[in-house]
């Protein structure tokens, strides 16, 4: 059985970008995939229009904690590929032993949705569809997990 392929994905509290992303890429490849997401200054808790937009889409983030990515790097984790999602990380991200690639893929911040209530998860609701739209048909040039997952299998 072949290993997984190991992802990261990072923003700067670990609470909205990160963690849709890695819940994205594990419920359409998580077979293939081995996949993380941590922050720079991790928040206490996930975003909690994050979660709501999220259980809209199937997938339960209530009970997932924001992680330090410098734990993952103190703990001695490998990571093929870290993707920053947020403008302000790419920057600022620790260089992980043995990545084999860095990818920057920014979006807008969850945190900073305004207006109403209903505004606000209009907006996350925008920003959980491009990540969801990223993980499944990536721009030309990026990161393409179909790709990396049928080139897993052999296919």
């Amino acid at each position: 059985m072949k290993r997984k392929i190991t992802v990261l994905f990072i923003c700067q509290h670990n609470s909205g970008r990160s963690q849709m992303a890695e819940a994205f890429l594990r419920e359409f490849h998580g077979e293939h995939f081995e996949v993380e997401s941590a922050g720079l200054a991790p928040a206490e808790a996930v975003n909690p229009l994050v979660v709501q937009v999220m259980a809209e889409a199937g997938i339960d983030l209530s009970k997932k904690k924001p992680r330090s990515v410098l734990e993952l790097f103190k703990q001695g984790k490998l990571f093929q590929h870290v993707i920053t999602v947020c403008h302000d990380t790419e920057s600022r991200c620790p260089i992980f032993p043995g990545v084999t690639k860095r990818w920057h893929w920014p979006f807008p911040d969850p945190a900073a949705a305004a207006g109403t209530e209903t505004e606000k998860l209009e907006a996350v609701r925008r920003i959980r569809d491009m990540i969801r739209d990223w993980v499944l048909h990536p721009p030309e040039n990026a990161i393409n997990f179909k790709e990396l997952s049928e080139r897993a299998t052999g296919r």
